[in-house]
């Protein structure tokens, strides 16, 4: 086996993590034995202490174990996963923890953010081909699978979050943002009835599928309301009495109720707020914020449950509003 050192990562480290893809790719099986520790030290010309370090770790992870008589030898499989996710946020984080909760501790996760750069995207895909074992993935767009997926093996790749395109032939759990939306609003119907119009503030730059302006022009129209989309921030006038205001991003929140203050305006009276995507926080901000939110934390529990049994799925999770005192 042949191991590069470099700077970018300790001996201790790169050792494991050698080791560890040797018995991903089968080169080493459960049941055979390591090299010794001296056997270790001498062909990879690094110190004692560092073998025992790496085998160390290779322990706690429960691939490797040790006996007097055997000698350390592999003790499970390694399963190499990438999760690779658009942006951080509290939502994701939620997903991440549901996801590693439900895999077995044999299962290695790597947790990358693409952050919408397209180049970075594809870099990171390309390189992981052959490195892992399964493959989690929100995509880059929500209306083009990306070029770069198809290099990985259908089976291996689980689609999340967005999914507004041909992926018949694909696993996904993705959810909708179209119908969705509209069916959420008119759950809420009545409580928005006390308002004169809707706003939807949907920044240029964002990244949420544009399809979701569609459905809420729609709902409008049908119901009537007066309606507002703000993309520029040029256009923003500040909050107005007999509006409820539909936001996509955490700062947008925080700004439209700061400036509903400041003019004397009540969020929940006069001014209606309305999130997209649950956050706990959302249960204490001005005793509580309505939220239209998939339960992202359902979503990392059925990614793992793909990864590990490997059964194809195709699912929308359903689109809920949480309503709250903000409407």
């Amino acid at each position: 086996m042949e191991i590069n050192f470099t700077h970018s990562k300790s001996k201790i480290k790169t050792l494991a993590d050698a080791f560890s893809r040797a018995i991903m790719d089968n080169e080493l099986q459960v049941g055979d034995n390591l090299p010794s520790i001296n056997e270790a030290s001498a062909v990879y010309k690094v110190s004692r202490d560092t073998v025992f370090k790496a085998y160390n770790e290779l322990k706690k992870s429960g691939l490797v174990d040790s006996n007097p008589m055997k000698g350390y030898f592999v003790k499970a499989e390694v399963n190499q996963v990438l999760l690779l996710l658009d942006t951080y946020s509290p939502f994701k984080q939620n997903l991440y923890n549901r996801f590693i909760e439900h895999l077995p501790e044999n299962y290695k996760v790597d947790l990358l953010f693409h952050q919408y750069n397209k180049k970075f995207f594809d870099t990171i895909v390309n390189e992981s081909i052959g490195r892992y074992n399964m493959y989690v993935v929100m995509n880059f767009s929500n209306t083009q699978l990306s070029d770069s997926l198809a290099k990985i093996p259908k089976d291996k790749l689980l689609l999340l979050d967005f999914g507004n395109f041909e992926k018949s032939g694909y696993s996904f759990i993705c959810q909708d943002f179209d119908e969705s939306l509209y069916q959420c609003l008119e759950t809420c119907k009545s409580k928005l009835k006390k308002y004169r119009k809707l706003s939807f503030v949907f920044p240029d730059e964002l990244s949420h599928p544009i399809s979701s302006i569609d459905s809420f022009l729609h709902f409008c129209k049908n119901e009537g309301f007066e309606y507002e989309i703000f993309r520029k921030k040029k256009d923003w006038h500040g909050p107005e009495k007999g509006t409820v205001y539909l936001c996509i991003e955490t700062d947008d929140m925080v700004k439209i109720i700061k400036e509903a203050d400041a003019a004397g305006l009540q969020i929940g009276n006069n001014v209606g707020l309305i999130a997209y995507n649950e956050n706990p926080i959302l249960e204490v901000i001005k005793n509580g914020i309505t939220s239209i939110s998939i339960d992202f934390g359902l979503m990392g529990e059925k990614a793992a449950n793909f990864v590990v049994s490997k059964k194809p799925v195709q699912e929308y999770l359903p689109t809920n509003i949480i309503t709250r005192k903000s409407v």
